[in-house]
């Protein structure tokens, strides 16, 4: 099916999207006006697989979710704006300097979801702190933004806010909604829904590559290594955390993959509406990066959860 094979293939079709958006910018420039929607469709794809009984599972502990949502807010947001920091002083464009702390104060990706199946962590807990760290964007968001990036740029904190609640808060209650009617096709949603989220982060990421397609050459090797450092500095502070917090294996790999990955295509959506093009520049980056190591931690992650779980 269609849809399968976007969801189990995103990694290379977003790296495969972004090489042709690179080599021929047209073909993507023709979403511009239309990136918001396409993430949008995430969001509601996300309310449409969203188990109640999963979520209700995963709230009875939520002092664990409490400090999963809390770290992720604190972790990646400081880390963003540690490289927003180098950047400027090593006399990077504050532009582009800013889509580090756009991507470091989004909420987790719905993609953390799979990859926490894939890996054997918890999945509930992966469920519940990405629904919600998204419900919190809205508000955290902007707000962190506004905080961390004020030096460097002016941050339209009400207008952004205003794009999260449309685009993230609303698309994911009507997703919901949708859910409780749709009776014996519930499964069939399921089955698609992941497939659409998919396929519009690889536009979305597509988009932001083709937008920024004169700026990449001149791109400073420094932005790349951070974007690196920030995905991989997230997957092992979350993991230090999930270790301070006493959280056995899964957990840990759960809480790792939650940090580590950040909603990118939000960030980019973000910096393409409020900001200029070469804003959205780190988080496409981020977004092809974290989900190729993503997909290539689950098997080791996977092996090692395994060794881990007491015989017998």
């Amino acid at each position: 099916m269609l849809w399968q094979f976007l969801s189990r293939n995103m990694a290379l079709l977003t790296l495969a999207g972004a090489v042709a958006a690179y080599v021929y910018p047209p073909a993507f420039m023709v979403f511009r006006d239309y990136f918001l929607w396409c993430f949008a469709s995430t969001m509601f794809a996300l309310g449409v697989v969203l188990k109640p009984e999963e979520a209700r599972s995963a709230l009875s502990r939520p002092s664990r979710i409490g400090l999963g949502v809390l770290t992720q807010f604190t972790i990646m947001p400081l880390l963003g704006f540690a490289a927003a920091t180098l950047c400027v002083w090593q006399g990077v464009d504050p532009a582009l300097a800013l889509g580090f702390i756009i991507v470091g104060c989004a909420p987790g990706a719905m993609a953390s979801n799979v990859i926490t199946y894939l890996a054997g962590g918890a999945v509930a807990f992966s469920i519940a702190m990405t629904m919600i760290a998204t419900m919190l964007a809205p508000l955290l968001t902007p707000m962190m933004v506004e905080l961390l990036g004020s030096a460097y740029m002016d941050i339209p904190f009400w207008p952004m806010m205003q794009t999260i609640l449309l685009t993230v808060a609303l698309p994911l209650l009507l997703g919901m909604a949708l859910r409780t009617r749709l009776g014996s096709q519930r499964l069939r949603a399921e089955q698609i829904a992941p497939g659409i989220a998919s396929l519009a982060i690889i536009i979305i990421c597509s988009y932001a590559v083709a937008a920024n397609h004169d700026r990449i050459a001149d791109t400073p090797a420094l932005v790349v290594v951070l974007v690196i450092l920030l995905n991989s500095l997230g997957y092992l502070l979350g993991w230090l955390a999930a270790t301070l917090y006493g959280f056995d294996h899964r957990y840990k790999i759960t809480l790792a993959i939650e940090i580590g990955m950040q909603n990118a295509g939000l960030g980019v959506a973000l910096a393409l509406k409020h900001f200029q093009p070469e804003t959205a520049l780190p988080g496409a980056l981020f977004a092809v990066w974290c989900i190729i190591t993503a997909a290539g931690m689950t098997r080791w992650l996977h092996r090692s959860g395994a060794r881990a779980q007491p015989a017998g």
